[in-house]
């Protein structure tokens, strides 16, 4: 039923596809998905809850299976995967976007995105598909796989945060900056709960493509999601890519209210620069200017669009990049590589020394392109937690595009306002084409005929199965965590950890090595002899990726709970779908009692999840034993699902019932 108050944006989507539940902060609601998402790093996994759960068919209108993070093919694992994910989509009616066609998030806005829809994505920059109006949220495998089979995604109701833009961009400034001043205002927790929703004058001065940048980057936020208008400039992109009949039109009401609200005049905003090692370390470009430099990264889903690479093209054109710069331009898409042929930006970075790789995430994930040691790395990718470039003592900052290429041409940190003076450079002029040219036939449809056999190589393993929660415990806490710590840390990403994606067994070996490298053997140690074990983490815990891996690994080592103060959204989520028990202290200042090498004891823990929202655990060093208070946030669904041992027993016994 629809209400009569004038309503925003993230309203009017969230309402017409509200099935359970009200719209009412903080209390659970359950929404119908019309799309989803899934990339290969994920996505295997999801393929395998599906057949895990006996899914047939997929019910959403629209699914995709991306090929965009593991495509190294140093040995077979990735290609016995790839393999893997085009029999799965087949088998369970999913388009197919081959390896090398493109990042997921771009692609899916080109060819899929629809104003009005909803979708959920096994990739944590799935909200950038609110660049088109979409309710677009990313969340753990289960999550998406529960949403395939054509049950309702379930999220507690965010809060609104309304963000005016008002005015237009200065020269050498561009999307990028935008987002990166959210950023040094709120840093990574600052969006935790809340959908960021843009409206104002200012958004006539933001292509489809600029608003991409800026939703993509809001999951760094920790928002839910980000919802922009569905307006003339979504219609202009839309025509652009031949699909102008999917566009309608969708604002917000005159008069409609946000529960919070933060006002950004874009013509005050400076080029902004991400230090290491947070994307939320922001400060202006100027303040760390002339900093030597050994790599430059253009590409990815935080900056994927033809302008992108055409501004850093026309910047370097008939130049030559610094002799001690490795350039390297990862194109979003085969799409967008022969649009840049079209225009010349191709010609312009290779002629200035770019080296050119495949259409992929690539060293975003830590696919390749590690930097050297001890050295300064521009991206303009959307992450720098520590080492998920694959180099251990790494300097990763975030940039523009603008800085990224202006700082290729100096060998140093530059803001690009100064190429003015340094090469008497004119701010380069972007104008979109009309249309551009399209190239989706690395796109396969869903089969017709869905009995398609799986097709496993030997990397592959099915999910191993799980056991109903426990009634009690006495185990050891591995692990003492602080604030901030990024799914990067709990299970690493990069070329020699995610070709395990398929194999848990395997992968789980790499469980918190970035924070301790002893913590596989000691958690094996822990569950031959206590039965699992515990880790304590400050605010903000599992911030970051999407991946379920890092839940899923644990749990196959014996983790039976996490304590913390808080959590990120999707990691509360994962941890809840694969049985591991999200706590946190009633009283925060418990942390401070709590050491590693300390047992945690919980006796009729059954009954206390069931029964109370609040409950004692006995705390030990070996000689004095304490009780302090935890308490947990689940809904009576999410406890149904604890209880059983997680989402899959679950819906495992719902299709045998």
């Amino acid at each position: 039923m629809q209400s009569n108050f004038p309503r925003n944006v993230t309203q009017k989507l969230i309402e017409s596809h509200l099935l359970q539940g009200e719209m009412i902060p903080g209390k659970e609601i359950g929404i119908h998905i019309d799309q989803a998402l899934l990339q290969d790093a994920t996505g295997t996994l999801v393929q395998l809850e599906l057949e895990a759960m006996g899914i047939d068919q997929v019910k959403t209108e629209v699914a995709v299976q991306y090929v965009d993070h593991n495509l190294l093919q140093t040995d077979y694992k990735n290609a016995d995967d790839h393999e893997f994910l085009r029999t799965a989509a087949a088998r369970f009616g999913l388009w197919f976007s081959r390896p090398g066609n493109g990042v997921s998030h771009p692609v899916h806005m080109e060819r899929f995105g629809i104003p009005g829809k909803t979708m959920v994505g096994s990739d944590s920059h799935t909200p950038a598909a609110g660049s088109l109006g979409m309710l677009a949220i990313g969340t753990g495998g289960l999550d998406v796989a529960a949403a395939l089979a054509g049950k309702p995604y379930f999220v507690k109701m965010p809060l609104i945060m309304g963000v005016e833009l008002k005015g237009k961009l200065p020269e050498w400034v561009s999307a990028k900056d935008v987002i990166l001043e959210m950023l040094r205002r709120y840093d990574v927790k600052g969006g935790v709960g809340k959908i960021i929703e843009y409206y104002g004058e200012g958004l006539r001065h933001l292509s489809a493509m600029d608003r991409h940048v800026i939703a993509n980057m809001g999951a760094e936020l920790g928002a839910t999601t980000t919802v922009f208008p569905s307006d003339e400039e979504t219609r202009k992109f839309l025509r652009s890519q031949h699909r102008e009949h999917d566009w309608i039109e969708l604002k917000a009401d005159p008069g409609c209210n946000y529960d919070l609200q933060e006002v950004i005049v874009l013509d005050d905003l400076v080029p902004l620069i991400a230090k290491p090692t947070s994307p939320g370390n922001v400060v202006p470009v100027s303040e760390v200017s002339g900093k030597s430099i050994s790599q430059v990264v253009i590409g990815s889903s935080a900056n994927p669009g033809l302008r992108d690479f055409w501004i850093a093209g026309a910047i370097v054109a008939d130049k030559n990049i610094a002799p001690e710069v490795s350039f390297d331009i990862n194109p979003t898409s085969r799409q967008i590589i022969q649009n840049m042929i079209k225009n010349r930006a191709f010609a312009n970075l290779i002629k200035a020394g770019a080296r050119f790789h495949q259409s992929g995430c690539m060293g975003c994930i830590g696919m390749g392109q590690a930097p050297a040691s001890n050295t300064i790395s521009l991206r303009t990718m959307p992450r720098n937690f520590p080492d998920r470039s694959g180099t251990k003592d790494d300097q990763v900052y975030l940039c523009s595009p603008e800085t990224a290429a202006a700082s290729a041409l100096t060998g140093k940190i530059t803001d690009p306002r100064k190429l003015e003076s340094l090469y008497g450079m004119a701010y380069p002029q972007f104008k979109a084409a009309a249309r551009d040219l399209i190239k989706d036939e690395l796109l396969i449809k869903p089969a017709e005929d869905a009995k398609v056999a799986l097709k496993k190589g030997p990397n592959i393993k099915s999910l191993p199965d799980f056991d109903a929660m426990t009634n009690k415990f006495n185990v050891p806490v591995l692990l003492k965590m602080g604030d901030n710590i990024s799914t990067d840390e709990i299970l690493k990403a990069g070329a020699e950890v995610l070709p395990y994606r398929s194999n848990i067994p395997a992968i789980s070996k790499y469980a918190y090595t970035v924070i301790d490298e002893t913590f596989y053997d000691r958690a094996l140690q822990a569950k031959e002899q206590f039965g699992g074990h515990v880790v304590v983490a400050g605010d903000n815990y599992a911030q970051g990726s999407s991946r379920e891996h890092a839940a899923l690994a644990p749990k196959y080592l014996g983790q039976i709970a996490v304590l913390a103060k808080s959590y990120a959204r999707i990691a509360w989520q994962n941890l809840v779908n694969f049985g591991i028990i999200p706590l946190e202290f009633t009283n925060p200042d418990d942390y401070e009692r709590i050491e590693k090498g300390y047992m945690i004891t919980a006796v009729n823990l059954r009954e206390h999840i069931h029964n109370s929202s609040t409950f004692d655990i006995g705390l030990s060093d070996g000689k004095d034993l304490i009780t302090i208070s935890v308490k947990h946030s689940l809904s009576d669904r999410q406890i149904a699902i604890l209880l059983k041992g997680g989402i899959i027993n679950t819906y495992k016994e719902e299709l045998t019932i």
